[in-house]
């Protein structure tokens, strides 16, 4: 397929080694850092985390913190006391039911609180390498602006097509890949279409032509 070819091979170019903007050092830390990432950014995110890991570096000293020291460290980002409770909660289950190891298995990682689909799929993708893609504001953007879904598609019907679309092994690198392009070249407001490299698959460009 001349168009998924394309486009795979521009992103690799455009990014060739994506890795996550959020600072962690370990799967546990990754988890907390991507609930707390939520209608946030990972900016203000990195600027939270480095107190909060040094603090409570493990799920048992974490469901033992104090919740308002919780809600002290995060009150910079967005819906913090919510995130204090979740991040609380969650490592009290992994610490008594995982025994302080982070679930490998979608359900597992949906039944925590804070814990959606996106969330366990790039945990899953990032921590357990498996074939899955979490579909954000700038994936679902990106993929229906290049046509590869539908603009009346909800999430999880994104997240289908692109895997349908897509080889599964590009689909843990194409995460960041099509995170980076929204953020940075095919912005929500101003989008770069003028010397964006997939004008000619765009379906977006297109009826910006016209």
């Amino acid at each position: 397929m001349i168009k998924r070819e394309l486009i795979v091979k521009t992103l690799n170019e455009m990014f060739p080694n994506p890795k996550s903007d959020l600072n962690y050092s370990n799967h546990f830390e990754m988890l907390i850092a991507v609930v707390l990432s939520a209608q946030t950014t990972d900016v203000s995110v990195n600027k939270v985390t480095p107190e909060l890991f040094s603090k409570y570096p493990n799920p048992k000293s974490l469901k033992e913190a104090p919740i308002e020291d919780l809600e002290n460290i995060l009150k910079s980002i967005g819906l913090y006391k919510t995130k204090a409770k979740n991040i609380k909660n969650l490592s009290k289950i992994l610490h008594d039911k995982y025994d302080s190891k982070i679930p490998s298995e979608r359900k597992d990682l949906e039944s925590l609180p804070g814990v959606g689909r996106k969330t366990a799929n790039v945990v899953l993708a990032n921590a357990f390498g498996k074939n899955v893609i979490a579909v954000d504001t700038h994936v679902n953007r990106v993929s229906k602006r290049l046509g590869i879904a539908k603009e009346s598609d909800n999430v999880l019907e994104v997240e289908e097509r692109i895997v349908k679309y897509f080889q599964k092994d590009d689909l843990k690198k194409l995460h960041h890949q099509l995170i980076f392009f929204g953020r940075y070249h095919c912005l929500a407001r101003n989008p770069k279409c003028e010397n964006c490299p997939l004008q000619e698959v765009c379906v977006f460009y297109k009826k910006f032509e016209k």
